[in-house]
């Protein structure tokens, strides 16, 4: 009986570890591919803006409301391609390769791209 008590407590602490280290990877991943595009977690569509240069965004007032930032929330890290810049306002935003990410506000439900091309500078960011 002791020794069952014992692998119960083992299989217990082992699917813990992996539930914490998944929340811990989602936490630091900001997107997902979904359809050959990358998608916030929600699968709204993700896109760059040409007229950002420098790891800076040129997307403020208005434009943000348009075009919301992918800002980062709690304790986000940066891990590889992606990277967090301060946004005009103090606010942390979501960068791939370099480019700030936004969403679309006239995408109306996950999946899609209605804003890729728009204006020939909005560009869905491809997985």
């Amino acid at each position: 009986m002791n020794t069952t008590k014992r692998k119960i407590g083992t299989i217990a602490a082992s699917l813990f570890a992996a539930l914490a280290l998944s929340a811990v990877a989602l936490a630091q991943s900001p997107a997902k591919v979904a359809g050959g595009v990358m998608a916030d977690s929600a699968g709204m569509t993700l896109y760059v803006f040409d007229k950002d240069a420098g790891g800076k965004s040129a997307c403020n007032g208005p434009c943000a409301a348009i075009w919301p930032p992918l800002l980062v929330t709690g304790d986000g890290k940066a891990s590889g391609d992606w990277t967090i810049i301060s946004r005009d306002d103090g606010s942390k935003q979501w960068a791939f390769k370099g480019k700030p990410v936004y969403k679309y506000s006239k995408d109306a439900k996950a999946g899609e791209t209605t804003g890729d091309g728009f204006n020939g500078v909005w560009h869905a960011v491809k997985g």
